[in-house]
């Protein structure tokens, strides 16, 4: 059973340890983004105007980091997450019915296609906290205005121009303080593939939107996502990750009565929430616990809590036990 080493970095600007890390984790995101080969990718010039017309309050932030990446061609259109090869994942989220603000997810990819790292930063004055993706992308997260935020896979087939959706989380939480302020980027921003992004602020306001590539994003009131939009449209995935029976289980745990707020983490580390489908690429590779009103989150596997906050951010290292994963048919990004 092999281990994966999970790292937990803090830098507060774009410094030495990004860099240390961009340098480390650079070939095998190279050889993903190259896949499909150099010209299937949009130009350096495409990308920044992009990042221009679309997130202009972060294209300073994206020019730092092209440089603390070495200033190289591929490096800077890789980091402008615009229109990147087709990836998919599993991924369970919902709201906690309860009084104070929870947002729970669980993360089901591939073991040996992750960062495994949590990044705290405080970008453009801003202070940030998640699971890192692609290096400046974050997959879940929360910012220090208490705004949390989490994706699913949509379900869809279609690749469109627009963004890879963790860049899309990393600007939220760069841009936002409300669930109102979320809302009006989600409807806004182009997403290269479907995803369910659910907000959640420090006033328990929340919403999942549906993004896809080919129509306008739906905002929901749903506090439960998981990896199909408003119908199920790609059968084959759908059956094979069980969204819809997880999907059930959840409205049923929200609808028929109120777990405490334990016990409503606890069946994320259960199944049919928890995936054991390490050898197909769709493991659940972390259960994460979001508190935007306090400032915290906390990550979980099976027995093991790792806790951070604002107030309390350490840096470390935690090695996890996980079960080989092969390869798929299905694709995976790195």
């Amino acid at each position: 059973m092999p281990v994966s080493v999970w790292r937990a970095i803090s830098e507060d600007l774009p410094g030495p340890k990004w860099a240390g890390l961009f340098r480390e984790y650079w070939p095998d995101y190279q050889r993903w983004w190259l896949r499909e080969g150099e010209n299937a990718r949009p130009t350096y010039g495409e990308s920044r105007r992009a990042l221009q017309r679309h997130m202009p309050e972060i294209v300073g932030l994206y020019d730092q980091l092209c440089e603390l990446a070495g200033g190289g061609d591929h490096a800077a259109r890789f980091l402008s997450f615009y229109c990147p090869p087709a990836y998919l994942s599993g991924c369970s989220q919902a709201i906690w019915p309860g009084a104070e603000p929870v947002l729970v997810r669980n993360y089901d990819y591939n073991p040996d296609a992750f960062d495994s790292l949590i990044l705290r930063t405080s970008w453009q004055g801003r202070e940030v906290m998640g699971v890192s993706d692609g290096l400046w992308g974050l997959v879940d997260g929360v910012n220090d205005a208490g705004l949390a935020i989490s994706l699913t896979f949509g379900g869809r087939r279609i690749v469109g121009e627009g963004f890879g959706v963790p860049l899309i989380l990393r600007y939220v939480l760069q841009t936002c303080e409300t669930t109102d302020q979320a809302e009006e980027a989600l409807r806004r921003l182009p997403t290269h593939m479907s995803y369910n992004v659910t907000v959640l602020d420090a006033k328990r306001k929340y919403l999942t939107a549906m993004m896809a590539p080919d129509r306008p994003a739906v905002i929901t009131h749903a506090a439960v996502a998981t990896n199909h939009q408003e119908t199920v449209e790609w059968v084959h995935h759908a059956r094979f990750t069980a969204t819809v029976e997880r999907e059930r289980f959840l409205l049923q745990r929200l609808t028929l009565h109120v777990d405490p707020e334990e016990k409503f983490i606890g069946a994320f580390l259960k199944p049919p929430l928890y995936s054991t489908a390490y050898s197909e690429g769709f493991g659940t590779l972390y259960t994460a616990v979001y508190k935007p009103r306090q400032g915290r989150m906390d990550i979980h596997w099976p027995g093991v809590v790792w806790p951070f906050s604002f107030k309390q951010f350490q840096e470390g290292l935690r090695k996890v036990h996980t079960p080989e994963a092969k390869r798929t048919d299905l694709p995976l990004k790195r």
